[in-house]
């Protein structure tokens, strides 16, 4: 079984996840054993030696994304969403924000759409300085105003790759374990979302084929049985967990198996839905 592989048809690159910390008083969980992350998810960057597989290590957006090449070339026009660069006063859902901002910026990347690069790096930032992070995140922005300007599409990613790893090491610093994988929660949600609206869009059985992932759906969905119990009782993350065992039996089919066309836009209604659990909220 496979995640739905894809952005645009140049995507080979990157999509990684942002692990942010909260500003002073981290919240630290006092959860479970952390679940195992899916081999195929672990970026390069989480196999350093400084920092190894271990509990802070969240799965590797950059390694989502590069999944989704299966699917083709995809309309950018199509799942583009409206950005606001107003963090909301909730962390947890800044943190899910966050994430799904990074899957927009490598969506923008993968499809060279340079015009929009500037509103998610000014929201990228200040989404940064809400969770305490502005002075690394104002680097890597600037970065990405930089090279954008200057079509370094390649520097783009290089970029965002290694932005993962810098503010990785302050979160094991910090010990914010709940934040970073919210964030990678948040940057899976607006992925998957992206991939199950493209097949329904254009079916076909080859490319439904690509959405039947349920490790990594249930991976998320376990990693939220093991945060802090306050999180656990927050508002969005309860629609999302319920959402995701909704999803779990949709995903639940043997491995080669097409999808049918019918199967596809229920699975696609699920995925929007889950992503609007945390963009309705953004926006409020």
């Amino acid at each position: 079984m496979r995640l739905s592989h894809g952005l645009c048809s140049r995507m080979r690159g990157a999509l990684v996840l942002l692990p942010l910390m909260l500003a002073g008083g981290a919240l630290l969980g006092q959860e479970g054993e952390r679940p195992p992350i899916p081999s195929d998810l672990l970026g390069d960057e989480h196999v350093r030696e400084e920092f190894g597989v271990n509990q802070f290590t969240t799965p590797s957006i950059r390694r989502l994304f590069e999944m989704l090449d299966a699917l083709g070339s995809l309309s950018y026009e199509d799942l583009k969403r409206p950005i606001s660069d107003r963090p909301p006063s909730d962390r947890v859902l800044t943190s899910l924000g966050l994430g799904m901002l990074i899957a927009d910026g490598f969506l923008i990347v993968q499809c060279e759409k340079v015009e929009d690069i500037e509103p998610v790096g000014r929201a990228l930032l200040k989404y940064g300085k809400a969770l305490g992070t502005g002075a690394r995140m104002n680097r890597h922005t600037q970065s990405l105003f930089e090279n954008s300007l200057s079509g370094n599409w390649e520097q783009l990613r290089s970029e965002l790759a290694m932005t993962q790893a810098d503010v990785e090491a302050e979160m094991v610093q910090l010990r914010d374990v709940d934040i970073a994988h919210l964030i990678s929660l948040g940057g899976w949600l607006r992925a998957f979302d992206i991939s199950a609206s493209s097949v329904a869009n254009q079916y076909s059985p080859d490319r439904s084929r690509q959405l039947t992932r349920r490790d990594i759906a249930e991976y998320y969905l376990m990693s939220l049985e093991t945060l802090h119990p306050s999180l656990q009782e927050v508002e969005v993350l309860k629609g999302i967990r319920e959402g995701l065992e909704k999803m779990l039996p949709m995903l639940d089919v043997p491995q080669g198996k097409a999808l049918s066309e019918l199967e596809v836009k229920s699975l696609s209604e699920t995925a929007s839905a889950l992503a609007t659990e945390v963009t309705s909220r953004l926006n409020d």
